[in-house]
């Protein structure tokens, strides 16, 4: 029932109820404001109108509103005046709820092109990207950065964002897949007293009002078909605003086989760069940045930092992980110098154990094919020997035990196999390891690694 139909019934079925004079003194002159859930409020011309109403009248109309809609309402009285001063308060002047104000980027601030070192291996996503923060939306719409996890991808987006920020009155949207995903599917949360289309139109107004939507690690939409298809909406409705997109993936669009066609297709409208693992020059150069302005800088020996970018070859996140454990050390011992000596020393027993560098799923592999001496992709494969489907299950059990990874994510990881083939493996292994001494013992001691 429409408000104006709901509160014209109210007041003929008030008529038909009292006498012609004491409508006219206490009901002719009321109005609706507000009907709000269970809440109804009226303004009544004087105060005394809230007595009279209050002690006389209120299980009347709390009665007659109930038999029109079904809904015992909390009737309130106020005077124009009060009604006024709610109004005022409930709308603060414009400038202080301006949308730029409160809006919110995700952008990581300390992330910027100044601190982003250039090698040959990423010289070329540096350049893309430096392309497209001095031109977003005219230029490499949508690029598309790849590299393995570590390299610097996050960093390159952070920094294109931060240098449109500063330079532009431009919206931007930092975001992950995982992000986009839980707001879609509703886990971020509804807001009370939202309702699911309320929900869903603000969260095309978030994602489709935007001038740069940079989105992160997209490889993790696999299997989340209706959030493909929303992000699907939101890519054309930017792409043909003009509106600038960058997103990111730990390989090539190609390589996506289970992200929708239409989907990939349009990743390669503009210009995938990838990023290589760091060579040895790159690699000791990040170093050097790593410790500028730090207590270390002026004590350490060059070959200290040569040693160290050789014995981390692949992963700038493990390259900052070792040399954080080195100022750790040298925190502790406080050294005159840093020598080649000292280094062994700090870290003899970090660079042995923790060559996978972290619980990554990746890592974790790695650090299995290695133990069973088979290859990462014998674990990602079809192949079904006995051998490779339990070292495979082993694999699997120890994502879910050392990581925070959901069991669908676990499955994609491993050759895009269900989340029923994940749990099986899992409490298979699980199962094994209360009679299996030795695989308890085999699974500690990759386990120890991390």
């Amino acid at each position: 029932m429409l408000v104006e139909e709901l509160w014209g019934n109210f007041l003929d079925n008030v008529k038909k109820e009292i006498n012609s004079a004491s409508y006219n003194a206490w009901f002719n002159d009321l109005k609706l404001i507000q009907i709000e859930s269970d809440s109804l409020t009226i303004q009544v011309p004087m105060e005394i109108h809230k007595k009279i109403l209050g002690d006389n009248y209120y299980s009347l109309m709390e009665e007659i509103l109930f038999n029109l809609s079904g809904i015992t309402y909390n009737i309130k009285f106020v005077l124009e005046e009060e009604q006024k001063e709610i109004e005022r308060m409930a709308s603060p002047p414009l400038e202080t709820t301006k949308v730029d104000d409160l809006w919110e980027s995700n952008l990581d601030k300390s992330l910027n092109f100044d601190n982003y070192i250039v090698g040959d291996t990423n010289r070329f996503a540096k350049v893309a990207g430096m392309a497209v923060a001095e031109q977003p939306g005219k230029i490499h719409n949508p690029l598309f950065i790849y590299g393995k996890s570590g390299l610097g991808k996050t960093h390159l987006m952070h920094a294109i964002g931060n240098f449109i920020s500063e330079t532009t009155n431009k919206k931007v949207l930092y975001t992950t897949s995982d992000m986009f995903m839980n707001e879609y599917i509703g886990i971020a949360g509804m807001e009370k007293g939202k309702t699911a289309i309320d929900y869903s139109n603000n969260f095309k107004n978030k994602y489709r009002n935007v001038d740069v939507l940079i989105i992160d690690d997209i490889q993790y939409l696999v299997g989340a078909d209706k959030t493909q298809e929303e992000f699907f909406y939101t890519f054309n409705a930017l792409h043909q605003a003009n509106k600038q997109i960058i997103i990111s993936s730990d390989r090539s669009p190609d390589d996506l086989k289970k992200i929708e066609e239409r989907l990939r297709s349009r990743f390669m409208w503009g210009l995938p760069v990838n990023i290589d693992p760091p060579d040895f020059d790159l690699r000791v150069r990040i170093l050097k940045q790593k410790i500028k302005g730090k207590s270390i800088e002026n004590k350490i020996d060059e070959n200290v930092l040569e040693f160290i970018a050789n014995s981390c070859q692949n992963d700038v996140r493990f390259l900052e992980g070792t040399l954080n454990r080195l100022m750790a050390y040298t925190a502790m011992i406080v050294p005159d110098r840093i020598d080649l000596e000292f280094a062994n020393e700090a870290l003899k027993d970090y660079l042995n154990v923790n060559i996978y560098s972290d619980n990554s799923i990746e890592n974790i592999q790695k650090a299995v094919a290695d133990y069973y001496n088979l290859t990462i992709e014998d674990l990602k494969g079809k192949r079904r020997s006995a051998k490779i489907a339990y070292t495979r299950q082993i694999g699997m059990y120890l994502s879910r035990m050392l990581t925070d990874e959901t069991v669908s994510r676990i499955g994609l990881e491993f050759g895009g196999r269900d989340h029923s083939t994940v749990i099986h493996g899992c409490d298979k292994i699980t199962e094994d390891l209360k009679k299996n001494k030795q695989l308890e013992l085999e699974i500690n001691e990759i386990k120890s690694k991390f």
